[in-house]
């Protein structure tokens, strides 16, 4: 840990989704210039506006915040939108089933709460009926997260997910393509190795009311459950790295009440506001006193202000804390700590190295530099997921306008986007890294103004659907 940069936040909530709802429009500290992440920022606010509905605790100002955000995502989708009815990442290619079935179960709960087009979700619906092949949906475009691979095909996996899309958008179990969709997944229950798929079709099975397989495959998925403290979780393998994949399976939170990416934020979140709404008390109070080492904060939870975030900050951090509740309603507690690390050296699936030309003794106005870019992925996939490499700007440089046209015609670049909220950086969109060979890219930056005592910069190459698999690098100006 960097000295003197820890800092500590304690909060107090009545209500499990307040924090989610606190920062609908921040859940996900990524960056969202793809269709996918457009819809996992869009769909959240369904599910606790749903929730809140339920619970006759949605106030028109809530309203008005959410509906604002759908309405805007749902706009921002239709760039993505194919002329068949198709979706994918970045609105080009091929259409991407996983995808479309994505936006169809999300436009679908939307409509409860703002206008949607039908004829957008019939016609991606009949586009995703027209993949249908024995039953079975045949694979476009990549899954979210190759993680979500395992002893079954990628076709098994898509079909118990678009079957589940079809049930929640109201399809009866005897419709043609869908029943023959769930026999497709009765004959793949052979073999049950893919802990994911289990779980999804587990939920398929559920919503069509076949209660004899749903408790096939609830008996199976108990044997694999993960026990430990009191908690319950499932992972795709014994040795499951992928938080992610995990909380997707499972249906825990980060500091803004989402996850660590798409797909399992929006799954978690769903699953979280379905259980908060069968065991939502609307009285009670409850007095929670946190003890630290510099005093004493005591929070009151009342059925005035259960979605309330009640947050106090500590800079003395080190030392015994304890939490005592009094009282007779429920409170989520959680202790978050902050600080910063040097550059990590730890090992990584990415590396990533940058080099530069530059001529020093140039008498150029606005002096240039060459950076020289190669990303190596190295995991235990054959190709990663799609990946982000994050430039960083030199103090006082940018890109040059033509040579960054380039970069986006590059090999594997999908796309690129100056980051809203710290606009020095550009993210560049790969759409995967080959196993084991290196992919080289070049970008000639700008000096536009002169910086004194100028400090180098940071180039992030990490993996999008598992943002803590990543390696960093920096590099300098030598001319300074």
């Amino acid at each position: 840990m960097i000295p003197d940069s820890a800092r500590a936040a304690v909060s107090v909530l009545g209500d499990i989704l307040g924090r989610a709802m606190k920062n609908l429009d921040g859940l996900l500290q990524m960056p969202y210039g793809c269709g996918e992440q457009n819809m996992a920022l869009l769909a959240p606010n369904i599910y606790i506006l749903e929730y809140l509905e339920k619970t006759n605790q949605l106030t028109q100002e809530t309203r008005d915040r959410a509906e604002q955000f759908l309405t805007s995502g749902y706009q921002r989708q239709l760039n993505y939108k194919h002329s068949d009815g198709a979706y994918s990442t970045f609105g080009t290619g091929t259409g991407n089933t996983w995808l479309t079935a994505f936006v169809v179960r999300t436009f679908v709960k939307a409509k409860h709460f703002v206008h949607i087009d039908q004829a957008n979700i019939d016609e991606s619906k009949m586009w995703l009926e027209s993949k249908q092949e024995n039953g079975c949906f045949a694979m476009l475009g990549k899954l979210f997260n190759n993680r979500i691979k395992g002893g079954v095909s990628d076709n098994v996996t898509l079909t118990a997910y678009i079957s589940a899309a079809l049930l929640e958008m109201g399809v009866p179990a005897d419709n043609e393509k869908l029943s023959n969709a769930l026999t497709c997944l009765k004959e793949s229950m052979n073999d049950l190795s893919n802990t994911y798929t289990t779980a999804l079709m587990a939920y398929v099975f559920t919503l069509a009311n076949d209660l004899t397989t749903r408790t096939q495959l609830l008996d199976h998925l108990n044997t694999k459950a993960h026990r430990e403290g009191g908690l319950l979780h499932w992972s795709q393998t014994s040795a499951e790295t992928s938080a992610s994949l995990s909380v997707e399976i499972s249906a825990y939170q980060n500091y803004y009440g989402g996850f660590s990416s798409t797909q399992d934020t929006v799954v978690a979140l769903q699953a979280l506001s379905l259980y908060s709404t069968l065991v939502y008390s609307p009285g009670g109070q409850s007095t929670v006193t946190i003890i630290t080492p510099s005093g004493s904060q005591t929070f009151d939870v009342n059925q005035n202000n259960k979605l309330l975030y009640q947050e106090t900050t500590f800079q003395n951090v080190e030392g015994d804390y304890s939490v005592s509740v009094q009282g007779n309603t429920c409170a989520a507690i959680q202790i978050a700590l902050m600080y910063n690390v040097p550059t990590p050296t730890g090992t990584s699936a990415f590396k990533v190295d940058v080099t530069h030309k530059v001529d020093c003794d140039s008498n150029l106005l606005r002096p240039k530099m060459n950076l020289f870019f190669k990303s190596e992925y190295n995991g235990d996939q054959e190709t990663s997921n799609m990946v982000i490499l994050n430039i960083k700007m030199l103090s006082g440089f940018k890109p040059d306008s033509r040579s960054l046209k380039e970069l986006e015609g590059a090999l594997l670049v999908e796309r690129i986007e100056n980051d809203q909220k710290d606009n020095d950086h550009y993210l560049v969109y790969l759409k995967e890294l080959p196993k084991g060979i290196p992919i080289n890219h070049q970008l000639v930056v700008v000096q536009e103004r002169e910086v004194s005592n100028l400090k180098p910069a940071v180039v992030v190459l990490y993996d999008y659907y598992q943002p803590s698999d990543s390696d960093e690098t920096e590099y300098s100006y030598p001319c300074a």
